[in-house]
């Protein structure tokens, strides 16, 4: 997996020193750095160009993706490393790619949090519902605040057919070995919740899903699963194209704030979404308080703020 997108130059300074210990003796031209984090390699450019390249490159890559948001109010796509502008007129026709279609479509959040849980979701959408969620102006949820995601998601989940998982960090942790990465439990829980939509018996038309790995790969990691869903039309920014993977992104979104409220009102403080260093902050005031057991309830162990927090607390 490889992700690039161009950093702000405040960003750009506080990516220079975190991974300042982590730095290649060797620097590819033109670079000002290239870091090596567990399984991913890390190079900055000096055109403030930022590379992710590794298994868990987009785990890295949106520590950095918050922090754009957060400092500088910018929304930056993931997949294309292209930047959102957040004046932009929609006045031009809504067109999307699955709208003649009755569909059932899959997205999941808290994947590149390291605390709360991953959460996945179907949601099945038929085109009698398309003028209902255009006028909830219904998209990516990450186009969207959580503040609006507060406001419409009960309003999907009221109309529209669903299923959710959620995976608590501790059985996270359960599962995460050599063998299990994250894209083989992203696959598993897509497979669960799809297949308890289909067993509902929807007149659906297709099956979407954001790829988020090959085809090929998505379906070797569901190997040792007994009932799987195939026939799958697996679409690059899918949220964009179809209503029903926009649903599943915004109702896997809004499930995810309640459990981070949960978790909130369990510890006493205010948990930190994402990845970054507010993260290791909250972990390690958490593991000073509480001793180092208290992350494998609430936190992903195998995330390099794991080692970080170690680090801090010695």
């Amino acid at each position: 997996m490889t992700i690039v997108f161009k950093v702000s130059d405040n960003v750009k300074e506080k990516m220079i020193k975190y991974y300042e210990d982590l730095r290649r003796d060797k620097t590819p031209p033109y670079a000002i750095f290239q870091a090596m984090e567990a399984d991913t390699i890390i190079t900055l450019y000096e055109s403030g160009k930022a590379m992710f390249q590794g298994i868990s490159a987009d785990i890295d890559a949106n520590i950095w993706i918050d922090l754009e948001k957060k400092l500088n109010n910018r929304i930056i796509d993931i997949k294309t490393g292209k930047e959102k502008a957040n004046d932009k007129k929609n006045s031009a026709p809504i067109t999307r790619k699955f709208d003649k279609y009755n569909t059932i479509g899959s997205d999941e959040v808290g994947t590149g949090d390291y605390f709360g849980p991953i959460v996945v979701t179907a949601a099945f959408v038929q085109t009698s519902d398309i003028a209902f969620l255009d006028e909830l102006k219904v998209t990516d949820s990450k186009k969207i605040t959580d503040e609006t995601i507060k406001k419409i998601a009960p309003k999907i989940m009221e109309r529209i057919p669903y299923s959710t998982y959620i995976l608590s960090n501790e059985d996270y942790n359960k599962v995460h070995n050599n063998q299990i990465n994250m894209n083989k439990i992203k696959a598993i829980l897509h497979n669960k919740v799809l297949l308890n939509m289909v067993n509902k018996n929807l007149p659906f038309d297709k099956i979407v899903v954001d790829q988020f790995t090959p085809p090929t790969k998505y379906y070797e990691y569901l190997s040792d699963v007994k009932d799987k869903v195939i026939n799958i039309t697996f679409t690059p920014k899918a949220e964009d194209q179809c209503l029903s993977v926009a649903c599943a992104s915004i109702i896997s979104r809004y499930i995810f704030l309640k459990s981070m409220n949960d978790i909130n009102n369990d510890l006493g403080m205010i948990i930190p979404k994402g990845a970054g260093v507010a993260a290791d902050e909250a972990a390690k005031k958490l593991v000073l308080e509480h001793g180092f057991d208290i992350l494998k309830k609430y936190a992903k162990l195998n995330f390099k703020n794991t080692e970080k927090v170690k680090e801090l607390t010695k």
